[in-house]
């Protein structure tokens, strides 16, 4: 099978117009998509700096106290893929490549790493993109979040759309849509940056997308909205996305597995406030206490969810499981909701904001 997809392939170009090259023969390269890219670089030469390949694409890391030092590495390195990837006749993406530094010292906030390639000098870029995630100097994550923002914004537009509050698609289909636009979007790298203060961002977001779900008005608390959806909430979402990849980074074939099992101690990192490592290691001891597996809906990663769960146990008692009434009709479904979290337009609720008499 392995000698079908290398040998004896062909290719003709056809034009807008209808015209058709004559058949040319590939004599180099392996199949977009394929398995055997890995399996064609997997004897990448031997560098100073650490590298992570996934799939096409590679980051050469080094970590030092000194630039000259940091610099001169990469260098090396760069000059070593160069010559094997004019061995093995690939050729690397200018375009695409840049240099890029991770630090905690504002004095140097400004300062741009020198790393050369060939004879030209590559591209410094502050804020980096590496596999969907926008990275910044101090790994705060916050223009990738904000990124991811606008992305759930125009996903939520689309949503909107679907379903108004006497009109529309079922909760069914709007569950679906909100888990295959919206959450699918907002869970990309969540174990890397689900600790950071700058995840309020896209909570909002989110919100709005099972506001429209369950047809909730906003002073609705943001409590009840995921339990109404049948949608595990966002913050259970991204611990067991963490636990999951905790749980994989403990196998000793993994590319995480030296950095859970070493100590703090030989760890030579960037000191974040609150890094991948420790989190992990604190959610596996907490569920093997507990019995809890990862996706199970059980673990509670924070504080306000733990504290209010008591407020919404009268609604259902498993998030991630569509509650009852789902298959109402969009009015009925949503006057349900509404009259489970007691906000909605009837006198009650008219008179305590004021918009009404008692």
């Amino acid at each position: 099978m392995i000698m079908e997809m290398v040998g004896y392939r062909s290719f003709t170009l056809t034009t807008g117009n209808g015209q058709r090259s004559r058949l040319r023969r590939l004599k180099n390269g392996v199949p977009q998509g394929s398995v055997l890219f890995n399996i064609y670089v997997s004897d990448l030469p031997t560098t100073i700096s650490r590298k992570y390949t996934y799939a096409d694409d590679l980051a050469v890391i080094h970590a030092d106290g000194d630039w000259q030092a940091v610099e001169g590495a990469l260098s090396m390195d760069m000059a070593t893929l160069g010559e094997y990837l004019q061995t093995w006749k690939l050729k690397l993406s200018t375009t695409k490549t840049v240099s890029a530094v991770f630090h905690l010292n504002n004095k140097e906030a400004k300062r741009e790493l020198k790393v050369n390639f060939s004879t030209e000098t590559l591209p410094f870029c502050s804020d980096p993109k590496y596999l969907g995630a926008t990275l910044n100097m101090s790994l705060t994550y916050r223009r990738h979040l904000e990124s991811l923002r606008k992305k759930l914004t125009s996903s939520v537009a689309l949503l909107r759309r679907l379903a108004g509050s006497g009109w529309g698609a079922g909760a069914t289909t709007l569950r679906t849509a909100t888990l295959a636009l919206v959450h699918s979007t907002a869970d990309h790298c969540a174990p890397a940056w689900i600790r950071n203060a700058h995840t309020r961002l896209i909570d909002p977001t989110i919100n709005d997308a099972l506001r429209i779900v369950t047809g909730c008005l906003r002073p609705t608390p943001a409590d009840y909205l995921p339990i109404l959806a049948g949608i595990q909430p966002a913050e259970l979402r991204r611990s067991g996305a963490t636990l999951s990849l905790g749980r994989r980074a403990m196998e000793p074939g993994h590319l995480l597995h030296s950095a859970l099992t070493r100590t703090r101690a030989n760890a030579r990192r960037l000191k974040l406030r609150h890094p991948f490592v420790p989190a992990a290691q604190q959610l596996i001891s907490f569920s093997d206490n507990n019995n809890i597996r990862a996706g199970s809906g059980r673990v509670i990663s924070g504080t306000r969810s733990g504290r209010k769960a008591h407020k919404t146990s009268h609604f259902h008692s498993r998030h991630r499981q569509p509650p009852t009434g789902m298959t109402l009709p969009r009015r009925a479904w949503v006057r349900l909701n509404r009259l489970r979290t007691g906000v909605g337009r009837f006198r009650s609720c008219l008179y305590k904001w004021g918009m009404g008499c008692e």
